[in-house]
This record gives C-alpha cells, sequence and structure tokens, in this order.
C-alpha cells in the first residue's frame, strides 16, 4: 500500500466518524506512524509503507475515532511555535492561551525598561508551556517560578523544561496556588481550571473524556480556584508593589470577577481582553 491509499482509507474513517477535519488529522497521524513530516507525505505520495505501519496507522485513527484527541496520540502539541510534550496528565495547551504569554512578556519587558529585574510566577503550569515559553522569549530573566498541585504535571512540565534546555531558569514547585512560592513576585501569569461543573455538558467529548479533570473544573461556576487565588495574592508578603496579574478565564466571568477585584485592590487598574472568538478571555490586574 502507498502513501496516498492509506491516507484516503484513513481520511474516509475518520469522515465517517464526524471528524470535523479528517483529512488534516489523517495526514498528522500518518506522518508521526512514518517518523516523517507532512511535506514527505505529499512529495512522496507513491512510498510504499510497511504492513505494521499500515496496522499502526489504522489503530491510531480507530483510537482517535473514539475521541482521543490528537495532541495525546502523538505526544505533543505547538504552542507559541514551539513545541511542547503532553499526555494525559496534562491539559493540552490552546491558542488562546497565547495571548496570556504575550501579556506577560509585554509586562516584563516595561519592567525592564524601567530598570527592574521582574521576579515571575506561573501558577497552575500545567505541561510548562506557559513559563518555558516565557524563558525562551525573554532570556534577560535570571530565573521564574512554575507551580502547580499536581506532581504528576510537574513531571511532564520537567520534560519541557529539560527539552528546551531552560530547566536551570523555571524553577517547578509543587503545591497549592501561591503557597509554595518564598519570595514576592511582580508579575503572575495564571491559566487556572475555570470550567464549571454545571458546564461540563457543554464541552466537547474529547475534552470531558480525556483532559485531566483537575485541570478543568472549578467548582459549579468555575471561579472556585480563581476567586482564592485572587484572595491568596491579596495577602501580605505575596506581591511586590506595582505588581501585575494575568489571569485567563472563562467566558460569562468578567462581572463576578470584576467585583471582586475591585474589593480586594480598590485603586488597581483592571483591563479584559477578548480572545479570537471575541469572548472576554485574559484579565490584566496592575496593581
Amino acid at each position: 500500500m502507498t502513501i496516498r491509499e492509506l491516507l484516503t482509507q484513513g481520511t474516509q474513517a475518520l469522515a465517517s466518524a464526524g471528524s470535523e477535519d479528517a483529512r488534516r488529522d489523517a495526514q498528522v497521524l500518518l506522518a508521526y506512524v512514518l517518523e516523517a513530516t507532512r511535506a514527505t507525505l505529499y512529495a512522496y505520495p507513491e512510498r510504499e509503507v510497511t504492513s505494521e505501519q499500515v496496522e499502526h496507522f489504522l489503530q491510531m485513527v480507530a483510537r482517535r475515532n473514539a475521541g482521543e484527541p490528537i495532541a495525546y496520540l502523538i505526544g505533543h502539541r505547538e504552542f507559541y511555535g514551539y513545541d511542547f510534550l503532553v499526555d494525559k496528565r496534562v491539559l493540552i495547551p490552546r491558542p488562546e492561551t497565547e495571548l496570556l504569554v504575550e501579556a506577560a512578556l509585554s509586562a516584563i519587558r516595561q519592567k525592564f525598561s524601567a530598570g527592574q529585574g521582574p521576579i515571575v510566577a506561573d501558577i497552575g503550569t500545567g505541561s510548562g508551556a506557559i513559563p518555558v515559553t516565557i524563558a525562551l522569549e525573554e532570556t534577560r530573566l535570571p530565573y521564574l517560578y512554575a507551580c502547580d498541585i499536581s506532581t504528576e504535571a510537574l513531571q511532564v512540565a520537567d520534560l519541557n523544561c529539560q527539552f528546551h534546555h531552560v530547566e536551570a531558569r523555571v524553577r517547578l514547585l509543587q503545591g497549592d496556588l501561591l503557597t509554595p512560592l518564598s519570595e514576592p513576585v511582580d508579575i503572575i501569569t495564571a491559566n487556572l481550571p475555570y470550567v464549571g461543573t454545571e458546564e461540563m455538558d457543554m464541552l466537547s467529548p474529547d475534552v470531558k473524556v480525556y483532559e485531566p479533570h483537575l485541570a478543568l473544573f472549578s467548582g459549579s461556576q468555575g471561579l472556585d480556584l480563581l476567586y482564592r487565588f485572587c484572595r491568596q495574592a491579596a495577602q501580605p508578603g505575596i506581591l511586590n508593589s506595582h505588581a501585575v496579574l494575568l489571569l485567563e478565564i472563562g467566558y460569562a466571568q468578567r462581572e463576578p470577577l470584576s467585583q471582586l477585584l475591585h474589593q480586594l485592590w480598590p485603586e488597581a487598574q483592571v483591563l479584559f481582553k477578548k480572545d479570537y472568538a471575541g469572548w472576554d478571555r485574559l484579565v490584566q490586574i496592575t496593581l
């Protein structure tokens, strides 16, 4: 069987199971099985594949048809132009979280421009995509913190730190929200769980079934951890003066968060930013 024939067979199987992008999924899976690039599939469509490769590919297609996310099947996901290792221990990095990274880099560079070397921490770090990307993009940072309550997630983050050669600069800490931090910080990023359990039926099956619920859900309205994080951050000794907090949030959380933030930091500048779909997705609190 040739690459073209196998790709056609996989595309048809995925399409019949309802895949929204069957051809792309088939290309990604076949490239993974052949240890090649998608460009290779186009360049050598008549290349023969082995029976073992055919069997492996069809097994991957069956798993995809059962709902398993592509990123978990192939073991990695692109984020901010970098490749990150992912598996079922961590949430799959989303494109909208790149907005959080962009905002963090802007805040970091403003601190440097003002003559300050900021202390940066990422809370709920998961795969480590956010702090690793920040470390790669802003090499002036000698170190930054990355905290997560899940030891399994930190194992994946450690692999990504090593993969990108920033293990000496990204300090992984295990613990609940801000409690692992040993010094006051200037900039915090946090992509905490913000999906409400009441919204569970709105999630696609591949997210609901395969991604870790610890990294997805936070109370009925999705606000429990965000509230607790903000109250922790308002405690003495956590933040330096003029600190910046950057939080990824759910689409319907602007109003309740605004009320809490005004109570905790009446003088703070609070700015909400929308994602690519036009939903409120990021809140920046400048103290």
